[in-house]
């Protein structure tokens, strides 16, 4: 098998001739072309301009000049696509951005895992329910959920690709409509927060944000409303090849995939010889790279300059997810190989990965104080190194579920099936979400007081 060290030809297709993982297991061959070939023949999601838009905001972020807050479902559902789910994920995801920026005065871009992130790779193809041996549940675009539907389907990507339309649809509707209601502090919901002085202090700055937006009302009269021209990009995990490549086409004289604005390679899929680096390699899109406690140093030095050979500022972000325990132990060896690439990156942390646990119910879960831990420590990591975080990567939902354990809502294991939802990894929910907003928010203004 070849490997991608080697300068072979790229093409969107070429990724075929290398091993891949991760893919879904079809019956008929002919209905997966068939499928993707109407997929090939629909308009594309997203355009050029755009993706070379983020890329340059990532550019500023891994300056210092901009702060990126990556967030959304660990996996989409197909049923999820309608007005409310898709207006809570916008709205925590903007008020996160304005907790953010209110403390650090960094501007933020938001880019949304929506829009897209339906797939999720599995330690198996196939899993045991009720002594039966079923199909693993891949994400909707794949299989379904019902144990009794798990056959993979090819179709699932074309209403994958129909769904991602209509919740990009609306994101871009609700952005030119206008987004109001955030002027109102009754927008922010905070009945869930327990201790009288967090909420306290929580709606104090809230006051402060909201006072903020109409003051901008007022000196420029002339704009509807003072966040109708937000920007907001789309985000999914690369995982299933022969969609991404249905969805990337030439522009001017580079390949994009036009799916999504970002794309990013799993923990398990970033294999130097694999056929997810060696279609990564040759799109134009900013892209990220999962780095965990099983990456090693000549790995970094190996995958860099062949995902981004021509040095180019914002085209790669590194997307670390190592524990809270892990980060002193593994981070300063892995920015001293980065360094020595010469190969500018944008470093941003995933607190939600390595702190998954099981709870004494069974249920998988997270904890918000080991997921603040482990970002608290990779702020100091990186300003011990003389590098730079520059964003924040989340699995988090607007809704209130209760997945999650810890933070301002004091949820504790006992609480978790009250509404746990999830098909996949346990999300950070409303709450939960404006805890992890805040306290970035207030890192980044020590620091940048510490600076001064």
């Amino acid at each position: 098998m070849e490997g991608t060290d080697n300068k072979n030809e790229w093409s969107s297709s070429s990724w075929r001739k290398f091993a891949i993982k991760q893919q879904p297991e079809y019956k008929d061959s002919n209905a997966v072309e068939r499928a993707l070939e109407k997929v090939r023949a629909l308009p594309p999601l997203v355009h050029p301009k755009e993706v070379e838009t983020l890329k340059n905001y990532l550019a500023l972020a891994a300056k210092k000049k901009m702060f990126l807050l990556q967030g959304g479902d660990c996996a989409e559902r197909f049923v999820d696509c309608s007005k409310s789910p898709i207006e809570n994920k916008f709205k925590i995801l903007l008020q996160m951005s304005l907790i953010i920026l209110w403390g650090s005065r960094t501007p933020v871009v938001r880019v949304a895992r929506m829009a897209g992130q339906f797939a999720k790779p599995r330690t198996s193809n196939y899993e045991t329910v009720n002594g039966e041996q079923v199909f693993s549940f891949k994400g909707d675009n794949i299989n379904d959920f019902d144990v009794k539907k798990r056959e993979p389907d090819p179709d699932r990507m074309v209403q994958a690709y129909f769904h991602s339309a209509a919740t990009l649809n609306y994101i871009r509707a609700m952005i030119t409509g206008g987004v109001a209601d955030l002027h109102d502090p009754r927008a922010w919901t905070l009945d869930f927060v327990q201790k009288e002085s967090t909420k306290k202090e929580y709606e104090g700055i809230i006051e402060k944000i909201t006072e903020g937006l109409s003051f901008l009302d007022l000196i420029d009269q002339s704009r509807n409303d003072s966040l109708s021209k937000v920007e907001f990009f789309t985000s999914h995990e690369g995982l299933l090849l022969g969609y991404e490549e249905a969805l990337t086409s030439q522009y001017k004289d580079q390949h994009y995939n036009l799916g999504a604005h970002f794309l990013w390679i799993g923990d398990r899929t970033r294999d130097i010889d694999g056929a997810h680096v060696e279609y990564f390699r040759g799109i134009a899109n900013p892209i990220g790279i999962k780095l965990g406690p099983s990456t090693k140093e000549e790995d970094i030095l190996r995958l860099l300059p062949i995902l981004n050979p021509n040095r180019e500022e914002g085209k790669l972000t590194l997307i670390t997810r190592y524990g809270a325990t892990n980060v002193e132990k593994l981070l300063p060896a892995h920015i001293a190989a980065v360094k020595s690439t010469g190969v500018p990156v944008l470093w941003i942390c995933d607190p939600c990965h390595g702190n998954t646990e099981t709870s004494p119910s069974g249920l998988k879960t997270r904890s918000l104080e080991k997921m603040t831990a482990e970002l608290m420590a990779t702020f100091q990591v990186h300003a011990n190194e003389g590098s730079h975080l520059g964003g924040v990567h989340l699995e988090m939902t607007g809704d209130n579920v209760t997945e999650c354990i810890g933070g301002s809502s004091e949820l504790n294991h006992t609480q978790l099936s009250t509404n746990y939802e999830t098909f996949c990894d346990p999300r950070l929910n409303y709450t939960q979400s404006l805890d992890i907003a805040f306290a970035i928010s207030e890192q980044m203004q020590k620091r940048s007081k510490s600076q001064q």
